[in-house]
């Protein structure tokens, strides 16, 4: 059993013909054919079954499947870490993001690694969620995740710094000459919700943190993106919680940024399967210099008052 032989497979598997992964493999497909074919004398049996249009994949092949993934990415990712552990002058980094973090935060620390390092190539991959980070790194699709401290750490975790959630409200709203409001004094206001929210305790996190103020949110918007749920907000659709640095962006645009009493915060790091070496290493130094970690923990959920206010490395 080969490397070749396993991404042969997932070719095949993945264009669901054997004539049009030998084109995209630039190989003939009898070379191809007999690669697959030994890669099932290999494992002991059928992997793909044959059909007149096309192929699909036998119990074996499903089982088989995504342990070739794993082997086919761990490799690249051998391949990258290889090629840019000289001095950080050549190969790619792959760096998985939450969304907020990729729009707020990555900008201008990939506009300074691009200075400093030319050669490596960078590519960007947004989530939604941090559990999606987890999950990237452990598949190896990624070389480090940048977002809130795993719940189950795969590798090293570093942190890099703090990320304050905020409140928006439009520039006419009648907490609009305040800087600070507490949770209970929205009671009565209608929310723009975002679907990158995160579950705390098995609820989404405003539906906990209003719920231990007393009282339910009312949703009156759910969009799919932070950067969106602001823009609403400012429109005057409804309050929304969004980490700082996205908020104050719109800040002039029709929007006014209030801060919760207590504050919403946040602990962001990076985190890897292995620890960074050569690019992946001076990426993670950079973070840390940029954007300086927090002086001191933060703490968990559970020891945030009973007015719903919050203080966790886990809000997202």
């Amino acid at each position: 059993m080969s490397l070749r032989q396993m991404e042969y497979f997932l070719t095949v598997v993945e264009e669901a013909s054997f004539t049009r992964a030998a084109e995209l493999l630039h190989v003939s497909q009898p070379a191809l054919s007999h690669q697959v074919k030994a890669l099932e004398r290999s494992v002991g049996g059928a992997l793909l079954e044959r059909l007149p249009r096309g192929v699909r994949l036998t119990p074996m092949g499903r089982a088989f499947r995504p342990h070739a993934e794993l082997a086919v990415r761990s490799a690249a990712q051998a391949r990258r870490a290889a090629r840019a552990t000289a001095g950080a002058e050549g190969g790619e980094l792959h760096i998985a993001a939450v969304h907020s973090v990729a729009v707020g935060v990555l900008p201008d620390v990939f506009a300074r690694w691009r200075a400093a390092h030319p050669r490596v190539l960078l590519h960007l991959h947004e989530y939604a969620t941090s559990g999606a980070l987890e999950e990237q790194i452990l598949r190896g699709t990624v070389d480090l995740a940048v977002g809130p401290a795993p719940a189950d750490p795969p590798g090293p975790v570093v942190p890099v710094g703090q990320e304050e959630i905020v409140l928006v409200v439009p520039f006419d709203d009648r907490f609009a000459g305040r800087t600070t409001v507490t949770l209970p004094e929205l009671a009565d206001r209608p929310w723009v919700r975002c679907a990158m929210e995160p579950v705390v305790h098995g609820e989404r996190f405003l539906d906990w943190a209003c719920g231990r103020a007393g009282f339910t949110p009312r949703t009156a918007v759910f969009t799919e993106h932070t950067s969106t749920a602001v823009r609403m907000a400012a429109a005057g659709v409804g309050v929304c919680a969004a980490p700082a640095h996205l908020a104050r962006e719109a800040v002039g645009e029709g929007c006014v940024v209030l801060t919760p009493d207590p504050a919403w915060r946040r602990t962001l790091t990076v985190f890897s399967r292995l620890p960074p070496t050569g690019a992946a290493e001076r990426f993670v130094d950079l973070l840390r210099t940029s954007w300086p970690r927090p002086r001191a923990p933060l703490p968990a959920f559970e020891d945030c008052p009973k007015d719903g206010s919050a203080r966790s490395s886990a809000l997202a």
